[in-house]
């Protein structure tokens, strides 16, 4: 029987979604709670893998047992065990098939930036340089459809194809805030940082929004800039097909 986990969670403490030895992630926290509750071993798989420092508002996971599900108030007990920087929102059974990351539909992410100081979010890139919102939008939309983003990808990354189809990608101002929104069906490693630090060298015009175009046709992570720091990333929703919910 299939569960689908429904959490959020600060990045912060963690490096990363993924599992990996000698470092402390989130599916590494969800995955002791889990087994700790069923006094079974039980490994989570993510729609997703997250970078080191980066959050997610909205993520999903899906775990199997091969016994009925006998507590009523999981939710309650996971959250009991679990650090405070993650929070199950939600856990509900869906059919044996249906996979979080494979049948997923579209990812979305929102990277925030203020000008200045704000001692009460830590989660925010303090830039106080003057960015040309114009600009950074025109290039934006160089980057809708389904390219190769290669150039915007982390080098040596086990992926089977470097193609994502990007249905949004925009910069608004909310508040005294600046907040760029991209979505897609997938993501690279490392892509959307990359994206942003690309996107804030054209703001302050070190290179034209049309030579984003160029960059992506390089496939070459040299000729994009500098990625963006992970601090102020957020996953923001993942969407599935409407039956699946």
């Amino acid at each position: 029987m299939r569960y689908f986990i429904e959490l959020s969670y600060r990045g912060t403490n963690y490096h990363g979604w993924q599992k990996q030895p000698n470092a402390n992630t989130v599916q590494e926290e969800l995955d002791k709670a889990l087994t700790k509750i069923y006094q079974s071993n039980i490994e989570v798989v993510g729609a997703g893998r997250t970078d080191a420092g980066v959050h997610a508002h909205q993520m999903y996971a899906h775990f199997d047992l091969d016994f009925d599900n006998e507590f009523k108030d999981i939710k309650f007990r996971l959250n009991s065990i679990l650090p405070n920087d993650i929070l199950i929102i939600n856990i509900f059974r869906v059919k044996d098939n249906i996979h979080c990351r494979f049948n997923a539909i579209s990812r979305t992410y929102k990277y925030y930036i203020q000008s200045s100081k704000n001692v009460f979010n830590e989660d925010i890139y303090i830039f106080s340089k003057k960015l040309d919102i114009m600009a950074m939008n025109e290039a934006s939309n160089y980057l809708l459809g389904t390219q190769d983003f290669t150039s915007f990808s982390k080098l040596h990354s086990q992926t089977y194809t470097n193609l994502c189809d990007i249905t949004y990608a925009k910069w608004e101002y909310n508040g005294d805030i600046l907040v760029f929104t991209i979505s897609a069906n997938r993501f690279l490693r490392n892509m959307v940082r990359a994206i942003v630090g690309t996107l804030i060298d054209i703001g302050l015009a070190k290179i034209k929004p049309i030579e984003i175009k160029e960059i992506i046709s390089y496939k070459n992570r040299s000729k994009a800039s500098s990625s963006a720091p992970a601090h102020a990333l957020f996953l923001n929703k993942i969407e599935y097909p409407e039956q699946f919910k």
